[in-house]
């Protein structure tokens, strides 16, 4: 992920936190769009995301290892670490998520 996207990320995150705190609740009524999509396609999105994140890096890795030349160990090493953070981010949304959905199955009505 490039600083301009890491920035636009941030920015529509704390854009949103702004408005949940800004705005009550109105009838009960909660959208779950973000833009055009819903949360599903957002974290299906995000995923292929990681994923290329990690094909990228392990070509670059291969591309090192075989010995070419346009491909510098510096460069092998920042892609890998971008794909590790973007999974270790994925895998502590999921984490969060599986808590929440556990803490609203245990919820009494």
């Amino acid at each position: 992920m490039s600083t301009p996207a890491i920035q636009a990320a941030l920015q529509q995150m704390q854009g949103l936190a702004t408005q949940a705190t800004a705005q009550p609740l109105k009838g009960g009524h909660v959208t779950t769009a973000v833009g055009q999509g819903g949360f599903g396609s957002e974290l299906q999105a995000s995923i292929q995301r990681i994923n290329r994140l990690q094909k990228a890096a392990d070509t670059k890795a291969m591309a090192f290892q075989a010995g070419e030349p346009n491909v510098e160990l510096n460069d092998v090493m920042v892609d890998m670490q971008k794909a590790s953070v973007a999974f270790q981010m994925g895998l502590q949304v999921r984490n969060r998520l599986v808590t929440a959905y556990r803490d609203v199955m245990n919820m009494q009505v």
